[in-house]
């Protein structure tokens, strides 16, 4: 296989289901295998956490390993992809709410974590859960997982 660029994403690939109900309720995803190119083509590991409030629609699962799986073969920063990956599921899914934290596996003796949340003001959200204010709501759940 050849290496593809960060433009080489496919959302297409990312399907939907309706939601079967109106009432709210949380959906939280683990993805512990994530694997993509890093910018020097080596390749980078994480696991990723995502916390979706639906509106209408939930993602169909075969569908996000699918395009999880493209990424293999994908040569970007982590920091990009976070915010591709983020776009991609906002666009397709356009959840009430929607948090990714990635932790990414060391290398080179150092590993990061990188979190986004269409709650926050400055992404334009409205802030009305504020759960992410303390700094401890994706702690919490990944506990339990």
């Amino acid at each position: 296989m050849s290496s593809k660029l960060y433009k080489d994403i496919d959302k297409s690939i990312l399907k939907s289901i309706p939601n079967p109900t109106k009432e709210a309720y949380e959906i939280k995803i683990k993805i512990p295998e994530f694997t993509f190119l890093g910018i020097q083509e080596q390749p980078d590991f994480a696991n990723v956490y995502l916390t979706l409030y639906p509106k209408n629609k939930i993602i169909e699962l075969k569908s996000l390993k699918l395009y999880v799986f493209q990424l293999r073969d994908i040569v970007v920063s982590y920091e990009r992809l976070i915010n591709i990956f983020y776009d991609h599921l906002m666009e397709v899914y356009n959840p009430d709410r929607l948090r990714i934290v990635m932790n990414c596996n060391p290398r080179g003796g150092i590993s990061s974590r990188l979190t986004i949340d269409s709650d926050w003001g400055i992404r334009g959200g409205e802030e009305k859960y504020k759960d992410w204010v303390h700094g401890s709501s994706d702690d919490n759940w990944q506990v339990l997982m």
